[in-house]
């Protein structure tokens, strides 16, 4: 035979009304009072596991910032980028322990939540009630490629429209134009925006670049919030303008310390994307320079004496014939061998000239002539 276990019962609080109580107590008051200290308990309770909820998504959002600022330092190799990597990943480190300990709070909560006794308020439950969340399906990691093709794809679509949310400054302005535009509400629009804000500093247009530094943040606050409530960025971009239009100091001093340290880094990318074209176009206009030798001019004439240099500052052959003979004949030899091999002496420019046919011929006695005056 089954038996029945009453166990559960033993936590169950009593109504109010069960109680005897004296004759001179005013009894219906009395468990008014009753029940509204017991009210006020549980409303106390449930704002306190708000507020961890809250502090918890508060600590994720953080966290998903630092981890976001660790893979965009991680790409460039310069030794600024790397102190500020680590800097990056200290954080992260000590948001990720944070976000351990709400959790923690947490579940601490909701297991005394477990253990409170039942009373009337809440044994009873809405029987029809019901919610529907959209929820954001999880996805399976996409590869390089495949990333690559999905932002080409959606730039060559909406790239005139990524321009114009970029030029926007109000926050009305904004959000009518993403309500009107929810597909802009994405990675690739944040990814745009962000090569946007270096092209431009590049180009010196400093004021453009803070422009659209503002709407990239605009766009990566309401990603990192989608992601917080796992919800997709076209249902919750309203949500983070309400916020932001009647936020608090503490979030808008981090909206704006977000956005400085941004311009920070667009303004780094874009100082190491000169530098390198700078060393690109040098090592071009040397290698337009290269003599029949594969030596560099430039590179040749300032290893030349004083002397040498004079000389062919003034372009006079006689004075650089007079200069070789006062030198050591091993360093003078190797000078013009330097000189000829760069294109710094032409040796066989003068019979090119008088349409000498023996050529190589020419050259020799010339270079001999030299020689034996060193000699």
């Amino acid at each position: 035979m089954t038996t029945i276990d009453y166990s559960v019962w033993d936590h169950i609080e009593v109504s109010d009304d069960e109680d005897d109580t004296h004759p001179n107590i005013d009894t219906p008051s009395l468990f008014r009072w009753r029940h509204q200290a017991r009210v006020e308990r549980m409303e106390a309770f449930m704002k306190k596991g708000e507020e961890l909820e809250k502090s918890l998504a508060e600590s994720r959002r953080r966290l998903a910032e630092a981890q976001r600022r660790v893979r965009e330092l991680g790409s460039p190799s310069a030794p600024e980028a790397k102190g500020d990597l680590a800097k990056a990943q200290e954080e992260e480190k000590k948001l990720k322990k944070e976000e351990r300990s709400w959790e923690k709070k947490l579940e601490e909560h909701r297991s005394e939540e477990k253990k409170m006794p039942w009373n009337v308020d809440t044994l009873s439950k809405e029987g029809f009630s019901k919610s529907v969340v959209n929820v954001k399906p999880e996805k399976t990691e996409e590869t390089e490629e495949e990333k690559e093709e999905k932002h080409k794809t959606f730039v060559e679509k909406y790239e005139k429209q990524i321009k114009h949310f970029g030029m926007l400054r109000r926050w009305d302005d904004s959000q009518k134009y993403l309500s009107d535009n929810p597909d802009l509400v994405c990675e690739e629009t944040a990814n745009y925006l962000v090569i946007m804000c270096i092209d431009l500093e590049v180009e010196e247009k400093h004021a453009l670049m803070e422009q659209v530094a503002h709407q990239t943040i605009v766009m990566q606050f309401i990603l990192e919030l989608a992601k917080s409530l796992k919800v997709d960025p076209r249902g919750c971009f309203r949500q983070f303008f309400a916020k932001i239009k009647t936020a608090d100091q503490q979030y808008q001093d981090a909206f704006n310390d977000e956005l400085e340290s941004f311009k920070e880094r667009v303004r780094g990318r874009a100082k190491i994307r000169i530098e390198k074209a700078m060393k690109e176009y040098e090592e071009e206009e040397r290698q337009k320079r290269l003599g029949p030798g594969g030596l560099d001019p430039v590179e040749v004439y300032e290893s030349l004496p004083e002397e040498m240099q004079k000389c062919f500052d003034e372009k006079d052959i006689q004075m650089l014939q007079d200069a070789i003979s006062k030198m050591d004949p091993t360093e003078a030899k190797l000078h013009m061998k330097r000189c000829i091999e760069s294109g710094l002496w032409v040796p066989n420019a003068r019979a090119d000239e008088e349409g000498d046919k023996e050529k190589e011929e020419g050259d020799e006695p010339q270079y001999e002539e030299l020689k034996k005056e060193d000699q």
